[in-house]
């Protein structure tokens, strides 16, 4: 596992330096669909082709699953040779909005997972780099997480009430999103909730104990991969809303220090059967 992890760790600093290069210079911005609202940037698909490039010269049986579609596509997933062991997620700028106003909170993430012939997925490694801070946080299966090679662990903190969380909003389907209910009532029950902009570094927040908590909706497998491998590698736990185990890609994701998480869920679930859809949009 330390070579896939250094080849990862390789791959998020090249790509971070780009994305510091391109952070200098005027930000061709473009949008992934008519009347959409999820950005995409010069910076996110020089950032992928560099992952990719990296990872396909030194693994070229591993099927790279990326966010800005340079790696495999669907159709080549089933049938490369090798696929059924190993799967790159890559995300190779997690916070382009941030990045596209000038706001430095963004990063890359890069998490690999064995898959078994079932198809069941277990991360082995990952790799999270803020290239405006410096701060690499890394982590192998029953190996820990760090941050800059240190250890992180998770909070002590083990009431709600004294907890910072975290949450993220969609780019698409504002209105359709039901995280405004869930936004208001996880402020009133704790010391705050903030909006980052990056899953990534969200997760990593967790783990290290900067957060108690983080909670999203729709976020992708490239979102996840690395960070929630972080943070149940320094003592939290991860799981879907309702508690049971989180799969990569599911419709909802909660993150804690573990302590906390009985706590969020219950309320998650009060939430739920109060508030299920978002309240309506004023005209």
């Amino acid at each position: 596992m330390q070579e896939f992890l250094d080849i990862a760790v390789e791959a998020a600093r090249e790509a971070g330096g780009i994305l510091l290069a391109e952070m200098d210079r005027p930000r061709q911005i473009s949008y992934k669909g008519e009347g959409s609202t999820d950005l995409v940037t010069q910076a996110d698909q020089r950032s992928e082709a560099a992952i990719v490039a990296r990872l396909r010269s030194r693994f070229p049986q591993h099927l790279i699953v990326a966010e800005e579609g340079s790696g495999d596509a669907p159709a080549a997933q089933g049938s490369r040779e090798g696929v059924a062991r190993y799967r790159w997620y890559v995300d190779p700028l997690d916070g382009t909005t941030n990045f596209a106003h000038g706001y430095p909170c963004f990063a890359v993430s890069i998490g690999l997972a064995e898959v078994d012939s079932d198809g069941h997925e277990e991360l082995l490694c990952g790799v999270v780099f803020n290239p405006v801070s410096g701060e690499l946080f890394t982590a192998m299966r029953g190996e820990g997480a760090y941050l800059n090679q240190k250890r992180i662990r998770v909070s002590n903190i083990h009431t709600l009430s004294a907890s910072l969380l975290a949450t993220g909003f969609p780019q698409q389907k504002r209105t359709e999103s039901p995280n405004i209910n869930y936004y208001w009532r996880f402020t009133l029950a704790s010391h705050g909730v903030r909006r980052d902009g990056s899953a990534a570094l969200d997760l990593c927040a967790v783990a290290c104990g900067r957060f108690e908590g983080f909670w999203e909706f729709g976020l992708k497998p490239w979102d996840t991969a690395a960070g929630l491998l972080m943070v149940r590698e320094a003592g939290g736990m991860v799981t879907g809303m309702n508690g049971k185990p989180y799969a990569m890609g599911g419709r909802e994701i909660l993150a804690s220090n573990g302590q906390v998480h009985a706590e969020m869920q219950l309320l998650a679930a009060d939430i739920a059967e109060r508030a299920p859809f978002p309240p309506a949009v004023p005209r």
